[in-house]
């Protein structure tokens, strides 16, 4: 029984390569394998002013929320 299913292996490999190369030939720009990612946008660093700026916003906001809870 296994030699059974090891033959029809094979054969479902030898079609499966025979598709494959059907593709390939249909679209050889796919053998260069996946697209290259996009490259990921990067922030530009803070400076330390800049943080400054940032916490002091966030602190007030806070703040503001806190005092709008209770």
């Amino acid at each position: 029984m296994k030699s059974l299913a090891r033959r029809g292996a094979e054969v479902r490999l030898a079609e499966l390569n025979e598709e494959i190369k059907a593709i390939y030939a249909a679209f050889p720009d796919l053998r260069r394998g996946a697209p290259p990612a996009a490259s990921r946008r990067r922030r530009k660093p803070m400076s330390a002013s800049q943080k400054k700026a940032v916490s002091a916003r966030m602190k007030k906001y806070w703040a503001e929320r806190r005092k709008a809870t209770k």
